[in-house]
């Protein structure tokens, strides 16, 4: 009795708050896509486990992939913030290069990893899935390299020996940042944040080149 009240209630509640529906439906995606796999889910398995109807689904979801593209959207926009945030924090503009990098990539990696399924969903689920798809990723990634081209020509003006062109360095560099976290999401036991934090400073701090002279600017 008490399962039929609570599933009346939930019909109702769907007819009448749309954004509760959507936050259920994002909720069984992040679940779903990330245990299951995204192309093993279907929209019939999103509603059950939301416990909405399909035509609410349709209400608020183009189609699946929406659904997907919203899920790695919160994502990347919390990683984004999280890294601007820290570009304001007390001595950013005053400690060495190194340290600067480690704070933004640390800002950066916690925020994406907090949660072991939407690392998955974010960071593996999202490949290879249609051209629109990669479209969104590479939009994505150009938000990244501008951040990152106006760190590393920062460095530059405080003496380090960028090998080569910046626009190539940061576009290997965010590749390999992409890598990483697909790694890290494959896992079945995925790797702590730290360690990753300290890999991407490693490969910056590689690329970025030494400081000539003092060498702690």
């Amino acid at each position: 009795m008490a399962d039929a009240v609570m599933e009346l209630w939930n019909g109702v509640r769907a007819a009448r708050d749309p954004a509760w529906v959507r936050g259920q439906l994002l909720a069984a995606g992040r679940t779903l896509f990330a245990v299951y796999g995204y192309a093993r889910t279907t929209v019939e398995d999103l509603c059950a486990a939301a416990h909405v109807e399909v035509r609410d689904f349709s209400r608020e979801f183009e189609s699946r992939e929406a659904l997907l593209v919203d899920l790695y959207d919160e994502v990347a926009t919390r990683g984004m913030r999280a890294s601007e945030a820290e570009l304001t924090a007390e001595g950013m503009e005053t400690c060495p290069t190194e340290e600067r990098v480690h704070r933004l990539f640390d800002a950066y990696v916690r925020a994406v990893t907090r949660d072991p399924q939407e690392a998955r969903v974010a960071f593996v689920e999202v490949l290879g899935v249609s051209r629109e798809m990669d479209d969104h990723l590479t939009m994505w990634r150009s938000v990244w390299v501008a951040f990152l081209t106006q760190e590393a020509e920062r460095a530059r003006q405080r003496g380090h020996g960028v090998d080569g062109n910046l626009d190539v360095v940061v576009k290997v560099l965010t590749r390999s940042v992409d890598e990483l976290l697909a790694h890290h999401g494959r896992r079945p036991r995925q790797v702590p944040p730290a360690w990753l934090t300290s890999e991407f400073t490693r490969l910056s701090m590689a690329m970025i080149g030494p400081v000539g002279g003092s060498g702690n600017v």
